[in-house]
């Protein structure tokens, strides 16, 4: 059986068209990354210099045999920066924690404490599934309304979209990496997140799990008060 071949348009005309097509195509396709781009502008800041916040949040980035991924962990060295400079009070790492065999916020919390941040100090989310889903559940369920937002700087932008979509005013603090292949493989993927983070912000669904409202940072905030 003969597969027959989509044929290129022969006249002018038609290859006019296609290219018109195809050119319209990749604009659509670009719009979301413009803008993330133009909707944090402002809004990224160093380690030295961001604005600060009651509460740093980390996004989880996978595990390694049960410890943080050297991206993971970047951040949660960014993270404990954050702390011992005074900028936060309080850190909440939000990650994945949807089977026993895999604790992102467990990991985190104890890769902090072994870097010298006290464990009255830290918050776990764990329900923390994607970027939207850590965002509303930091607002709904820890009653975050102040943050600086922690991740790498491919992902740092869609973080704080996301978060002042709801309603989170942030800043984000986004880590320095090599250009490896993991950096190009993020860079490549947020290009198409960015149209999810879009849509997330113009429907705000409910996350995976919300769940009811948890004391934990408040009572992390009280004790640093005391």
């Amino acid at each position: 059986m003969r597969i027959r071949r989509p044929r290129l348009p022969r006249t002018r005309t038609g290859q006019r068209r296609l290219v018109q097509a195809v050119m319209a195509g990749c604009v659509l396709a670009l719009l979301p990354a413009t803008w993330l781009f133009l909707s944090t502008e402002g809004r990224l800041r160093t380690a030295a210099d961001v604005p600060r916040a009651p509460v740093a949040v980390v996004f989880g980035a996978g595990l390694w045999h049960g410890e943080p991924s050297p991206y993971l962990a970047h951040r949660l060295d960014a993270a404990a920066r954050l702390y011992r400079q005074g900028r936060v009070k309080v850190l909440l790492v939000t990650g994945d924690n949807s089977r026993k065999d895999y604790d992102e916020p467990d990991a985190m919390r104890a890769y902090l404490t072994r870097h010298g941040v006290p464990g009255d100090r830290i918050v776990g989310d764990y329900a923390g599934f994607d970027t939207w889903d850590s965002c509303v559940r930091a607002r709904k369920v820890f009653g975050v309304d102040r943050a600086v937002l922690v991740s790498q700087g491919f992902h740092i932008r869609r973080a704080v979209a996301l978060c002042e979509a709801a309603g989170v005013d942030s800043y984000g603090v986004g880590v320095d990496e090599a250009h490896d292949t993991t950096w190009y493989y993020g860079g490549t993927r947020e290009v198409f997140a960015a149209g999810k983070a879009l849509l997330d912000t113009v429907f705000h669904p409910d996350p995976t799990f919300l769940g009811p409202r948890e004391p934990g940072v408040a009572k992390a905030l009280a004790g640093a008060r005391n």
